[in-house]
């Protein structure tokens, strides 16, 4: 191998390896002004569970924007999960690249409630096109955990 791809296979080790670490310092795609590594990152890594409604609504925008299907299907309340959920979710997962969350109101969702509902508005991009999703989605607590319900646009 010569000195020159040697370097370069290193260099790309080396970024593969600062990515992880840059990703949980920087702030969270949800926007709650914190680290990722210190809001959405431990329910996505199943290490915590969302305490209110509206993180739960928080942690799934990061999953959409990190295009994590499994924590989305999971976090589906199982009354409204339909079966093709996690395929339908692999089509469309990388359609999308978000941008912008802003949560508009909070109805209940607190720590001892067993219902909430969260209306946000999050910004997105399809094919270089500027999109906004603007929902008030439903969440159930489910075995004690919050779940999305469902959402109205």
């Amino acid at each position: 191998m010569r000195d020159e791809d040697y370097e370069k296979e290193s260099n790309d080790a080396d970024v593969e390896d600062h990515i992880p670490r840059e990703r949980e310092q920087s702030l969270c795609p949800c926007k709650s002004r914190q680290s990722y590594a210190l809001c959405c990152l431990p329910c996505h890594q199943g290490k915590a569970r969302p305490e209110t409604a509206v993180q739960l609504m928080r942690s799934r925008y990061s999953a959409y924007f990190f295009r994590l299907v499994d924590y989305l299907v999971e976090t589906t309340h199982p009354d409204t999960r339909e079966p093709g959920l996690r395929q339908s979710l692999e089509k469309i997962i990388h359609q999308a690249n978000w941008s912008y969350l802003t949560i508009l109101g909070v109805a209940q969702g607190g720590k001892d409630d067993k219902r909430g509902k969260v209306e946000f508005v999050a910004d997105y991009y399809v094919d270089d096109e500027p999109c906004e999703l603007h929902e008030v989605s439903r969440f159930k607590r489910y075995k004690g955990a919050w779940k999305y319900l469902d959402g109205k646009s």
